[in-house]
């Protein structure tokens, strides 16, 4: 292991460590986040850039060490900073982390991550040699697939770093959306699998289908001017 590699394994054992000295576990639960709204708001309210910047470096941690917990801190974003300030927030903050998840896979975790989603790289290799950055859109937009799969297995492909960020920017921004403005009406939320109705999951799946349509259509326009 080279010297680049053994600084980026040690900077994220000492943020894991940092992580599991403070329990982060605890706090990224619906129910801590419903009972400590007010004394979160409180705070935010006296220590604005100092809640903002902490926020923002737990998000992209936990999200570029694939760790769980995405939904109660996009959650925790629409219940501090209300549903613009929120959205921008999340949105940069979950896509540096899955842009930086991809890097740490595509440098230190290759062999790990071959063995481990063996029949996921088959089915996203094929994806990707067809349909291109629309396939990456496409996973991205289906909140069924697990971001943090999607995000190490992308890191053994060829895509680029500039490419995968916007295409998983944009294609995260509608779940990013819903449970922001979630996390902007806490009070009425019971548990997390509530947000995702079927009505709104079949949305997403038109969303997802909708650019591979597109992208069918202009192929035939185009085969056919030829």
């Amino acid at each position: 292991m080279n010297i680049k590699k053994l600084l980026l394994a040690s900077l994220i054992a000492i943020v894991l460590i940092l992580l599991l000295l403070f329990d982060m576990h605890h706090y990224l639960t619906l129910e801590y986040l419903k009972s400590s709204k007010d004394k979160l708001n409180a705070y935010y309210q006296a220590n604005p850039l100092f809640v903002l910047g902490t926020y923002f470096f737990i998000y992209l941690a936990s999200t570029a060490l694939s760790l769980p917990g995405a939904a109660v801190l996009s959650m925790a974003g629409g219940a501090l900073f209300g549903l613009i300030a929120g959205t921008l927030v999340v949105s940069f903050a979950s896509t540096i982390g899955a842009t930086l998840a991809m890097l740490i896979a595509r440098v230190l975790l290759r062999d790990w991550v071959k063995n481990r989603f063996t029949s996921q790289m088959a089915t996203i290799n094929v994806g990707m040699l067809k349909e291109g950055t629309f396939y990456l859109f496409t996973l991205r937009l289906l909140p069924a697939v697990p971001f943090f799969a999607i995000n190490l297995v992308m890191g053994l492909t060829s895509i680029r770093i500039v490419t995968f960020f916007w295409v998983s920017q944009l294609g995260m921004l509608p779940a990013t959306l819903v449970y922001v403005n979630a996390g902007s009406e806490l009070e009425k939320i019971q548990t997390i699998d509530h947000i995702l109705s079927p009505s709104l999951i079949i949305s997403f799946l038109l969303l997802a289908i909708f650019p591979l349509m597109v992208k069918k259509i202009l192929t035939a326009i185009q085969a056919k001017s030829v």
